[in-house]
């Protein structure tokens, strides 16, 4: 009878463990990007006043940026930047196309503006994206937030980009949680923002929204466009029936203003890619890129 050494004895165990174990599941590839050449993630990340965080910042420059030394771009504010331009950052594997989209204007219909997305903050961003406190969920930060958006990043983007910068040329906009805090921009900007892409907007999250905005009007000519989906469930689409009725009431703030409603989608970024090439062009009041001359 042959006799193993305890060094090969080890070794055999050694193996027979190996295949008895089950392979681990194979680290997934990372998914492609899909960001086109206008887009830069820039390296400064920004701190952000009273939260002790930083944020980075993803900006989209127009085709005839770099071409075009004197010419000045409107600027649209974005949320949830990370899901805006790349299937490759994306929270759920959709992006919005929003490059693309504006690629698209640019080509066709001779549009262009600068899109300034703002990554959002993972575990803390339903937090950072309501302004008022949900008995569920905690405490409100989308104030601090959105003072972050105004008084850090708007002026840095200014400084260093050609933009338009007065409110007739400047937007914002976003979905869900984002809609949200796009809403609360209105009413705590309205020097700042002149319009605004409210997508699938989550009232339900807060119900002071509707006092505080019967309590403070827009200017009447804000332009705001708002889409939900009839897939949302829920209340949504009640909720937002409720938010146009409380505006268009004689009184109410702005005049300017349109509901979408798309029955079979869902509440997904595959809806808002869809729907934001129809908010860019009744924002900005240019020919729809599905219409023919």
């Amino acid at each position: 009878m042959r006799i193993l050494s305890l060094a090969s004895l080890a070794a055999v165990l050694a193996a027979l463990v190996a295949c008895a174990t089950p392979p681990s599941p194979a680290t997934p590839a990372p998914r492609p990007s899909t960001a086109g050449p206008g887009v830069h993630v820039l390296a400064r990340r920004l701190a952000m006043p009273g939260l002790g965080r930083e944020r980075t910042l993803r900006l989209y420059l127009p085709p005839s940026y770099d071409a075009s030394p004197g010419r000045r771009y409107p600027v649209i504010y974005m949320h949830d930047a990370q899901n805006l331009f790349d299937e490759a950052t994306s929270s759920y594997g959709h992006e919005w196309g929003v490059d693309e989209t504006l690629d698209a204007f640019a080509r066709t219909r001779g549009f262009e503006a600068i899109v300034v997305g703002i990554d959002h903050g993972g575990d803390e961003r339903i937090h950072e994206l309501s302004p008022w406190t949900n008995p569920k969920y905690g405490a409100a930060q989308g104030e601090r937030y959105m003072a972050f958006v105004v008084d850090v990043v708007k002026p840095f983007i200014d400084a260093r980009w050609r933009t338009l910068p007065d409110r007739a040329h400047t937007a914002i906009a976003g979905s869900s949680m984002g809609a949200l805090e796009s809403h609360y921009a209105l009413l705590r900007y309205p020097q700042v923002f002149g319009k605004a892409a409210i997508f699938s907007p989550s009232y339900w999250y807060a119900s002071e929204v509707y006092a505080q905005t019967q309590a403070h009007p827009w200017p009447a000519d804000t332009r705001v466009y708002f889409y939900i989906g009839g897939r949302e469930g829920g209340e949504s689409l009640p909720d937002v029936q409720r938010m146009l009725a409380l505006l268009a009431a004689p009184g109410g703030a702005p005049r300017e203003l349109t509901l979408h409603v798309e029955p079979g989608k869902e509440h997904d970024e595959r809806a808002w890619r869809a729907e934001f090439p129809r908010a860019v062009a009744w924002l900005f009041d240019v020919r729809p890129l599905d219409e023919t001359p």
